[in-house]
C-alpha cells in the first residue's frame, strides 16, 4: 500500500533540530525527501552522522550536496524547487535573502510551492537576527521559570522541547498548507519559531497570567494546580499518583487505606487541598512508602485512579505496552546494521507511517537525484570540478 504523503517531494534545506523535526514527521507517511546539505558540511548531533540523534532526525531521505553560495548550486534549487511541493529551512532571515532562496524569489519559480521557514524567533521584529537555541527559548518562553523545586531557581527540562514543538508545528502548518492548495491551487508561506512554539506549549500556564493575572511559579514534582498529584516514595522507589476531582479523590482515600483523609475538612475540596498541600504529601506518604511501588500501582489503578511507575529510559522501552503500541521501530543501516529508532505517535486504521530506509550518508544520491532533473554525467562531473556538489 502506498503511503499516504508519497505524491509529496520535499526539499529539506533544514540543519539542526526543530527543521528536521518537522520534515521527519512528513518523510515517515511517505513524502519523497531531499535532504540538501553544503559539500564541506558538519553535522554533529549526537555523535556525528553515524550517531543517535542524527539517525534519529534524518531517516527516510535522500542526500544530495549542493552549494548554494554558487550560482549554478542555487540555479539547481530553482529547478529542484520548480518540482517540488514542499520546501523546508531554518536559515536566519537574511541568509536566505542574500543567497537569492527566500519565499518570494522561489514563489516566481513555482506557485504551488509550500515553503515553511523555522526561526529562534520570527521572521520579522526586534529579534529577528538573534540566533536561536531551544534554551534560550525554554527561558524566554517561560518554561523555566515554572520548572524545578520552588527556590532552588530556573531549570530547564530535560529535552529540547521548544525546538520539537516548533517542529511539530510547522509540519502541522505544512500539511494544512497543502490542503488548502487543493481548493485555491496555490502554495503559501508557512512560519514557525521555537519562541511561538514554547509559548503555545505554555497552555493552561499561559492562561492562568492571561485570563486570570495569576503567575504560576514552580511546584517541583507537584501539578501546579491538581492536588495530590505528584511524585510519592514507596518501599522501593517512586510512584507517580494523579488524583483531579472529588470522586476520584475518595476513590483514592479508600484505595490507601485512609478513607479519614477524604472527610477530614482540610483536604475535603480541591481548594483546600491546595492550600495544604503538603501537609496532604505528607499524610500520603506515610502510608505509600509501606508498601512497593508495584503494589500501589497494581492496587490504584484497580480501583479508578491513575498511577505509574516513573522508568529510566531502558526501562520505558522494557514495558509491555510500549512495546505493544511499536514506537520503537526497526530499520536497516549499511553500517550499523539492524537498530531501532523512535518512530511516529499517532496512528491511522488504513494507512500508516514507515520506516523505509536509514540516515543517508552526505551526498549519497546526488548523482540519481541530478540525473531525474536532466544532467548527464559529463555535467555532473562538470558541477564535481567546481565543488557546486
Amino acid at each position: 500500500m502506498s503511503l499516504p504523503l508519497a505524491r509529496f517531494t520535499v526539499l529539506d534545506l533544514s540543519r539542526v533540530r526543530a527543521g528536521p523535526t518537522a520534515v521527519r514527521q512528513l518523510a515517515d507517511w511517505g513524502a519523497q525527501v531531499i535532504k540538501i546539505e553544503a559539500p564541506a558540511a558538519e553535522e554533529g548531533l549526537g555523535g556525528g552522522r553515524e550517531g543517535a540523534d542524527f539517525q534519529n532526525l534524518h531517516r527516510n531521505k535522500r542526500a544530495i550536496t549542493l552549494d548554494l553560495k554558487q550560482p549554478e548550486g542555487v540555479a539547481l534549487l530553482k529547478r529542484l524547487a520548480a518540482r517540488a511541493d514542499v520546501l523546508v529551512e531554518n536559515y536566519r532571515p537574511d541568509v536566505k535573502r542574500r543567497l537569492g532562496i527566500d519565499y518570494p524569489v522561489l514563489r516566481e519559480v513555482n506557485p504551488r510551492l509550500v515553503y515553511a521557514s523555522i526561526s529562534g524567533f520570527g521572521q520579522d521584529g526586534p529579534y529577528a537576527e538573534r540566533p536561536g537555541f531551544d534554551q534560550i527559548a525554554q527561558g524566554m518562553g517561560g518554561l523555566m521559570s515554572i520548572t524545578g523545586r520552588p527556590g532552588e531557581g530556573p531549570m530547564r527540562v530535560g529535552i529540547p522541547v521548544a525546538d520539537l514543538t516548533a517542529g511539530i508545528f510547522c509540519a502541522m502548518g505544512i500539511l494544512i498548507a497543502l490542503l488548502e492548495r487543493e481548493e485555491s491551487g496555490i502554495g503559501q508561506y508557512v512560519e514557525s519559531s521555537l519562541l511561538a512554539a514554547q509559548i503555545a506549549m505554555l497552555d493552561f500556564q499561559a492562561a492562568r497570567w492571561l485570563i486570570e493575572r495569576d503567575v504560576p511559579g514552580q511546584a517541583g514534582n507537584n501539578h501546579p494546580t491538581t492536588v495530590p498529584t505528584g511524585v510519592f516514595k514507596t518501599a522501593d522507589g517512586h510512584i507517580n499518583i494523579a488524583v483531579a476531582g472529588n470522586a476520584i479523590y475518595r476513590r483514592f482515600c479508600d484505595a490507601l487505606g485512609a478513607p479519614h483523609l477524604a472527610t477530614d475538612a482540610k483536604f475535603a475540596t480541591g481548594a483546600a487541598r491546595l492550600a495544604h498541600r503538603d501537609e496532604m504529601n505528607a499524610a500520603i506518604e506515610a502510608i505509600t512508602v509501606t508498601r512497593p511501588a508495584a503494589a500501589w500501582i497494581e492496587a490504584l489503578n484497580a480501583a479508578g485512579v491513575p498511577a505509574g511507575p516513573i522508568y529510566r529510559i531502558d526501562e520505558v522501552f522494557a514495558d509491555p505496552q510500549v512495546r505493544h503500541l511499536g514506537i520503537a521501530a526497526p530499520v536497516m543501516h549499511p553500517k550499523r546494521g539492524r537498530m531501532e529508532l523512535v518512530g511516529q505517535a499517532v496512528s491511522l486504521s488504513r494507512t500508516n507511517w514507515a520506516l523505509r530506509s536509514a540516515t543517508p550518508e552526505m551526498g549519497e544520491h546526488t548523482e540519481a537525484v541530478l540525473g531525474e532533473l536532466g544532467l548527464d554525467a559529463s555535467e555532473i562531473a562538470a558541477l564535481r570540478k567546481k565543488k557546486v556538489i
